[in-house]
């Protein structure tokens, strides 16, 4: 859902309120604000649901629900406890999912780095020894995403994200007759920034369409698979099962984490995919790691105990994440709705909000935003290269400052929004 768009330029008249909304500005800055919204991280109230977990798994416990002593080596797949708790969770197969470290990205990354030095599952040749290789990548996006394709020197190809997910027909134009064309970022639930939900259509395509390359690979970040914001929780599509019923079983490579829902940095990472795909990738693992951190994977299957435990643990991390997000609505609909001057979405789920704002606007916004002791995402990381085309769009991340200060933070943009757009007009 997502508040109408801007028109090509600002209201005329408002080039009028230029000198109001100069000192507006000038006793904004005088305020001494030193406010954060520039990534998603969770807030303090939000780590203090976990505290419980520090007390876990407690003296004399040194044993998971399988008699897997935790404290020693092995367990290379993770507990099986913990990973039942979040197969059902994520709907795949308890046997097609590893429980890693504390970051899914780590997980992605080390894909790039497995694909690049031996190719993965049916790839004629390790990617690395290929003149070149191509992503695809929704914009906008996840800037961390971006980051691991210009680490392995990946190009960077852009399709619009629609409500619905990545524009299907403008990714299955790129990969049908384009053999250097590897693979495709998606965020499927709640996407990053703009909290999209890819429909079940849109999967299905996705999984199914033709590709040049024959070792073609969908990285499914469902990083916000339990994040709701509504009473509404809508379930993430099953791109795994849906890309084995196409025939196309080693596609998807599905990654997740906990690390916004029990602790951002002590978290446990998951990596799902066909049984090949897992083969494959603990084939390289198992070189660098003996195993995982199997006290702190006991830690969470006893804090959580189950799949219905993680969804009451996520309702209380909804309580205090959707009132921020209300506020950014608010706040944003009082100062811009009527003015033709930006449009950003109402997520039913996940850490962002994208705002956008009148074309060639964006940098300045935040240029005016930092004047003013407000620290927003850079103007462009929504894009690869942090170049967005338009300068149109902006991440806003209102779930670690409290209440009090994203409002606060809100109506300082707005402000910015609109000087910016007089300054143009």
């Amino acid at each position: 859902m997502s508040i109408p768009a801007p028109s090509s330029g600002p209201r005329t008249d408002l080039a009028d309120q230029l000198p109001a909304l100069r000192e507006q500005y000038a006793a904004l800055t005088e305020l001494g604000l030193r406010l954060d919204l520039t990534r998603g991280k969770p807030s303090a109230q939000q780590l203090d649901l976990a505290e419980p977990m520090l007390a876990l798994p407690g003296e004399g416990v040194h044993t998971d629900a399988d008699g897997v002593d935790v404290r020693n080596y092995g367990g290379l797949d993770g507990l099986p406890q913990l990973r039942r708790i979040f197969a059902e969770l994520l709907d795949v197969p308890v046997d097609q999912l590893l429980a890693l470290g504390n970051a899914s990205l780590t997980l992605m990354h080390d894909t790039f780095a497995y694909a690049f030095l031996w190719g993965p599952p049916g790839s004629p040749r390790p990617w690395g020894r290929e003149e070149k290789v191509k992503v695809v990548c929704p914009v906008p996006g996840y800037d961390r995403h971006f980051s691991v394709c210009e680490a392995f020197g990946v190009e960077m190809v852009t399709v619009p994200m629609t409500p619905d997910g990545p524009d299907a027909e403008a990714v299955a134009a790129l990969v049908a007759d384009d053999p250097t064309v590897k693979g495709l970022w998606v965020v499927p639930t709640y996407a990053n920034p703009d909290g999209a939900v890819v429909s079940e259509a849109v999967a299905r395509r996705l999984v199914s369409m033709p590709t040049a390359a024959p070792d073609f690979r969908i990285l499914w970040d469902n990083a916000y698979a339990v994040h709701h914001l509504t009473g509404d929780e809508v379930k993430s599509a099953n791109a795994i099962d849906l890309a084995a019923a196409a025939g196309n079983p080693d596609r998807v490579l599905m990654y997740a984490s906990t690390s916004k829902i029990s602790w951002a940095g002590a978290g446990v990472a998951f990596l799902a995919s066909s049984p090949a795909n897992i083969a494959w990738y603990k084939s390289h693992l198992s070189v660098q790691s003996i195993g995982p951190d199997k006290v702190n994977q006991l830690r969470h299957a006893l804090f959580f105990g189950s799949a219905g435990g993680v969804r009451a643990h996520m309702r209380k991390h909804r309580d205090i994440l959707a009132p921020k997000f209300d506020a950014v609505n608010r706040i944003l609909t009082q100062r811009l709705g009527d003015l033709g001057v930006a449009h950003w979405t109402v997520p039913q789920g996940g850490y962002f909000v994208s705002l956008d704002v009148v074309p060639g606007t964006a940098a300045r916004v935040v240029e005016l935003a930092k004047g003013a002791g407000i620290a927003l995402t850079p103007a462009g990381s929504t894009h690869p290269y942090g170049k967005d085309p338009l300068d149109a769009n902006i991440r806003l991340a209102p779930s670690m400052p409290p209440l009090a200060e994203v409002e606060q933070a809100m109506d300082a943009v707005a402000t910015c929004v609109l000087l910016a757009a007089a300054e143009r007009a």
